[in-house]
This record gives structure tokens, C-alpha cells and sequence, in this order.
């Protein structure tokens, strides 16, 4: 290995790292159906299935609410061991330490979210899932992060001259915005799991309010009303300050992410890549707000709800990468990338990983 320049781009390698993003999604958005489908806890027993080992469960017992659960063991079986191949093979064969650690990184967190799932199941608790879909996000996060940080496009950028550095304050409203997000998921996550989801049919009133009255004559009425116009199981106040707390992050968020997207191309121009790709991230949350209403037009219809999951699950990483790509290109700053453009040393994608330093 050249000494000089030892990092390559490895096409294999960034292609497994995005089929293990990939199933990643898939596996988020198969949570989803299991919980929207409430099949979390079908399959009684872990790592078993009704007593057999889990990859030898007859296919004819995979009825109702145990396909759910039981294909969602089987592919987080398979992102469990594409992670551990991911991660041998960034720490055997990308040069950047710091990459194979990240792989050890991920391997230690789909370690957590199986054991996270499994305790869910042996515990009988509801609570246990909602840290069980938050690590599933930071998860998420990490192994699009790789087969980001893989591509020849990561490791080519210190070679680009022709885009603008980031603001530091650009950056941080990013990284607000970001962590409002992944603060709204959790909290989508508790509602969730604490069957919140339809405590509040109407919108964008809830019970013909702005802020519902929880007092307990009014909590009375309303589960009057619910037991003899929908048949439906009572809620509790907890349940609608709840959604009503979701309904508040998704209207901040909206307005957060408004602000990056107009910012994005005011400071950097609409034609820089970053500015598309904030443009894109305020797409995806119209998408997700609407997804959000029509779960509640739909009486929570299983698709619509898990694809609420899903979309919610790409906000959150665009943003995340965003912020990974401001960072990087303010580190990697065009006039270094000058100086050294005669030298020959920025052909080296060693130089190229390391933003020239």
C-alpha cells in the first residue's frame, strides 16, 4: 500500500454499505406495521419463536400477527450481520482509523436495539420500545453516514472548487432543526407505544379547541362520545396533552425547516447542492405533516401510519447528513484546495478523506 496516498475509493465496499442502509429503512419501516398492526408482542418468547430457533419456524405458522413480528426478527437478523461484514470490512480496509471505529460504533448499537427488542418482549414493557425505535433512528443515522463517507463523491469534495463554506450560523440552525426532529420522532415513538395516536380525531382542532380542556367532566365527555359514536376504548389526558405536544413539534419543525430551506439558498444560492438538498428536506416534511393528518382521516390505517414512520425516518437523515456535508465543506476550504491544486496532492483521496490536511 502506497504510504503517500492509501486511501482508495472502494466501489464493493460503498455499495454494501448502501444495500445496508437500505435494509435498514425497510427494517424501520417493518417496525412500523408491528406496531401499527399492534403485533409487537405476538411472539410470546426471545430469541425463540413458540419454542423453535427463529430461523427454523415453520413457514405455515407465519398467520396474522406473528408474520409481522416474526419477519421483523428475520430482517433485523439479516441488517445485524451486513452491519458486522460492513464494519470487519472498514476496519481491514479503509486506511481512516476513525471509520473502522465507526463500524464498531454500529455494531455495538444493533447489538443494543436486538437486545432493546427482545427485553420489550420477555419484559412485557410498552416503554422498552419507545428507546428500542430512538436507537433505531441513531442507527439509521450512522450506516447512511457510511455509505456516505464510502462514496467517491465524499472523497473527491476536497477537490471541488466551484461551491461557497457554510456559515457557522447556517450550520447551527441545521443542527437545531435536526435534533428538533429527532427530539419529535422520540416523541412520536412514546405516542405510539402509549396508543396515543387517535386520543384526538379532529384537526386542526382537537375536540373543537386549540388546547382541549382535560379537566376530568371534560375528559368524561369526551370518552361518552367515543364509546357511542366510534365504539372506541377511553383515553386519558396524558394521551391528548401528548398529541397535542406532537402537534406542536411538527408545526415548529415545519417552520424551523422553512427557515434552513430560505436561508440554504439565500446564503449559499439556489443552485448549490446543499440548497437543493435543503429544498428537498422541506418536500419531505409537507410530506410527512400531510402523512400525519391523514392518519388520523384514516382511523390509523396501517400503511399510512408506518409510512409516516418512514418518511419521519429520511427527515431526520437528510438532516443529519446536511450537517455531515456543511461541516465537511467548511473544513475542506477552497482556498487550501488551491494551494495544493499544482502539488498533485489532491489526487490523492487519502487527502481527499482528510480534507487536506
Amino acid at each position: 500500500m502506497n504510504k503517500n496516498c492509501p486511501a482508495k475509493y472502494n466501489p464493493w465496499m460503498h455499495y454494501f454499505a448502501i444495500a445496508t442502509a437500505i435494509t435498514t429503512f425497510l427494517l424501520l419501516g417493518l417496525g412500523g406495521l408491528v406496531t401499527s398492526h399492534e403485533a409487537g408482542m405476538s411472539v410470546p418468547d426471545w430469541p425463540n419463536t413458540y419454542g423453535y430457533n427463529m430461523f427454523l419456524f415453520p413457514i405455515g405458522k407465519w398467520v396474522g400477527g406473528v408474520f409481522y413480528e416474526h419477519t421483523h426478527r428475520l430482517l433485523a437478523s439479516a441488517v445485524g450481520l451486513l452491519t458486522v461484514v460492513l464494519a470487519v470490512w472498514l476496519w481491514l480496509r479503509d486506511v481512516r482509523r476513525w471509520m473502522g471505529q465507526l463500524g464498531v460504533v454500529a455494531v455495538l448499537l444493533v447489538i443494543a436495539q436486538g437486545v432493546l427488542g427482545g427485553l420489550r418482549v420477555r419484559w412485557h414493557m410498552d416503554n422498552l420500545g419507545v428507546f428500542h425505535g430512538t436507537v433505531a433512528q441513531v442507527f439509521f443515522i450512522l450506516v447512511c453516514a457510511l455509505a456516505l463517507l464510502t462514496s467517491r463523491w465524499w472523497l473527491q469534495l476536497s477537490a471541488e472548487r466551484n461551491w461557497v463554506s457554510v456559515p457557522a450560523g447556517l450550520r447551527s440552525l441545521f443542527v437545531a432543526t435536526t435534533v428538533l426532529i429527532f427530539l419529535q420522532l422520540m416523541l412520536g415513538a412514546t405516542m405510539r407505544h402509549q396508543h396515543a395516536g387517535l386520543a384526538i380525531r379532529d384537526f386542526p382542532l382537537a375536540y373543537g379547541q386549540w388546547w382541549p380542556d382535560t379537566s376530568p367532566e371534560a375528559m368524561a365527555r369526551y370518552n361518552s362520545q367515543r364509546v357511542e359514536v366510534v365504539a372506541e376504548t377511553p383515553v386519558t389526558a396524558f394521551q391528548i396533552v401528548l398529541q397535542m405536544f406532537h402537534r406542536l413539534g411538527a408545526l415548529a419543525i415545519f417552520l424551523a425547516v422553512t427557515l434552513c430551506a430560505w436561508q440554504a439558498r439565500r446564503q449559499l444560492g439556489r443552485r448549490d447542492g446543499l440548497a437543493r438538498m435543503a429544498a428537498a428536506w422541506h418536500g419531505l416534511l409537507i410530506l410527512q405533516i400531510g402523512l400525519g393528518i391523514e392518519t388520523l382521516h384514516s382511523n390509523k390505517a396501517a400503511d399510512i401510519a408506518t409510512l409516516h414512520v418512514m418518511i419521519g425516518a429520511l427527515s431526520l437523515v437528510t438532516g443529519a447528513l446536511w450537517c455531515v456535508i456543511a461541516f465537511r465543506r467548511s473544513v475542506a476550504t477552497p482556498k487550501l484546495a488551491g494551494n495544493r491544486a499544482n502539488s498533485g496532492e489532491l489526487n490523492c483521496p487519502a487527502v481527499l478523506a482528510l480534507g487536506g490536511k
